[in-house]
Formats: C-alpha cells, structure tokens, sequence
C-alpha cells in the first residue's frame, strides 16, 4: 500500500520507543493516529507533540492484557475516525531475564511476559479484524517480533524469546487465514533491527501491573535503555535507533512485505545454521552473537 496519507493507523506501545518513533513517521506520511499506551503522562505528551504538528491524533490508555480494554481502544478509535486501516500490534515488555535460569525463573514473570507480547496481538486481533474487514478497505495488521525468539533464539532470555516465536507464529497464521478468506486485509511481522534496538524495554518494570508481580521486585531497573547495557558490557556492539526501524517500517509497509526484517550479514548467519541444523536433523550449537 503506496498511498498512506489520510488513513487511520492504531499503535500499541505508541508512546516510547520504536511504538513513538513509528507514529511520528506514519504522522509525516499524513495518517491519523490513534496512540495506545500504559503510561498515561507519556501517551499525553505523545498526543500533544503529534496535535501541535497539525497531526489528527487521539490518545487511549490501553492495557493490551485486558480484552475489554483492547476492545475500548477499538471502539474510541472507529468513534474517532470511522475506520482503521493500520493496526500496529506494538506493545512489549522486557523480564530482566539475563542473569537468570530458566527453571528459576517465577510464574508472574512468564504470565506477564505472554499476557503483554502474546495475548496483547491477540486481543489486538480479536477487537480489530473483524472490523477491519466489515470495512472492506485494504489494510494491514503489523506484529512486532523480534530476531530473539521470532526467527531463533538467544539462551539468556527464554521468555522474551518463547514470546517473540508465539508472535511469529500467530502472524504467519494470520496472513495465511486473510487470504484464505479473501479479505482485503494483509498481515506482516517487524523484527526491529538490525542491532540492539536503543529503547527502555529493559526498563519495562515501571509499567508492571501488581497482578504480574511477585512481590520481589525492586522497582528499578539496572539498565534504562540499551544504551546503558551495551555501555556496560564493554563490548563494542552496534545499536540502532527507534527512528531508524520507524522509517524500515514504512518502506516496507510501501512495499508489501511480510518478514519485515533489514538486511544484516549476522543475522543471516544465524538463520541459516538453524535452518540447516533442522533439516540436518542435527545438532543445536550455541549462537554467535554478532548483533
């Protein structure tokens, strides 16, 4: 789809991060925006800077773990602007897993991680296709994965990872099922990239709902963006900005792609030996990090 401006665009986790950096580009494209975010005092600030620009923008606290309040967000947005033909299913949290074993790890921690990354696309799903196809206009519903579990995985971030493979998954379903029923609609899935993406998921706890959490908690995170992690480590990784994967997007939003992933010797490495290893039936070597 070329021709983007005055559509209407929905984007979970609009208020920071790659989620803030997409609805400016989209903004500059000539959409309406509808922002969908936990953190109020940042979807305000998110809405006024879009509406001082000219953009037509509203703003819905949204907790993507909550079907009704997925659905509310449906309902503000069609009251708002009569149609949705972008539905970014944005939205994600980061455990803080790295230091930690698998087996270890507490249940509110895997039932938050899939309540956010998982259940949140779904029920993004579930409160917009429908709609989307009653009205008949092309559209697309665009998953944020990640390398890290949607394409193979890394060995410190089981649930993250366990997650990103569910959103490939579900979004490799869902575009199938869309042509099958002959919709106008498409589905993609983004792997933001193609370095550490420099955004505060690490940071994630800020945001953490009391039901998800175990009372162990500190409330801070040792890392506020990746930035900082990547300062930590020493070593002398790449990042990329939430700007840059912004403007990926809308390229390949332009051009119709559904594996929504840049170019990157690395990554391409590491997805070859997984698929040669599975169908050599053969063994499971640790990945060489290179990202």
């Amino acid at each position: 789809m070329r021709d983007l401006a005055g559509k209407t665009a929905v984007v979970t986790g609009g208020a920071s991060g790659v989620g803030l950096a997409l609805v400016r580009s989209l903004a500059r494209e000539g959409l309406k925006l509808v922002i969908a975010d936990i953190d109020q005092a940042a979807l305000d600030a998110a809405v006024a800077d879009l509406k001082a620009g000219g953009t037509e923008a509203i703003g819905v606290k949204t907790d993507v773990t909550k079907e009704d309040s997925v659905d509310a967000l449906a309902d503000a947005a069609y009251a708002a602007f009569g149609q949705v033909h972008f539905l970014f299913n944005n939205a994600g949290v980061g455990l803080g897993e790295a230091q930690r074993k698998l087996w270890d790890m507490p249940m509110k921690d895997w039932n938050w991680g899939f309540a956010v990354n998982v259940i949140g696309v779904v029920h993004g799903i579930r409160a917009f296709v429908p709609r989307m196809i009653e009205g008949g206009e092309e559209g697309l519903i665009c998953n944020t994965s990640s390398f890290n579990g949607g394409l193979f995985s890394l060995p410190n971030t089981p649930i993250y990872a366990a997650t990103k493979a569910a959103v490939t998954s579900i979004s490799e379903t869902l575009h199938w099922q869309l042509q099958i029923a002959k919709t106008k609609l498409r589905a993609a899935v983004l792997f933001p990239g193609p370095h550490v993406v420099n955004t505060r998921i690490m940071d994630s706890n800020r945001n953490r709902p009391s039901e998800f959490s175990d009372g162990n908690d500190t409330g801070a995170a040792a890392y506020k963006t990746m930035r900082d992690l990547v300062s930590a480590t020493g070593l002398k990784l790449q990042l990329t900005e939430p700007e840059e994967v912004a403007d990926f997007v809308l390229d390949s939003v332009k051009a119709d792609r559904f594996w929504m992933f840049p170019e990157a010797e690395a990554q391409n490495t590491m997805l070859r030996t997984r698929t040669e290893n599975i169908i050599a039936r053969g063994e499971l070597p640790l990945p060489a990090l290179g990202i």
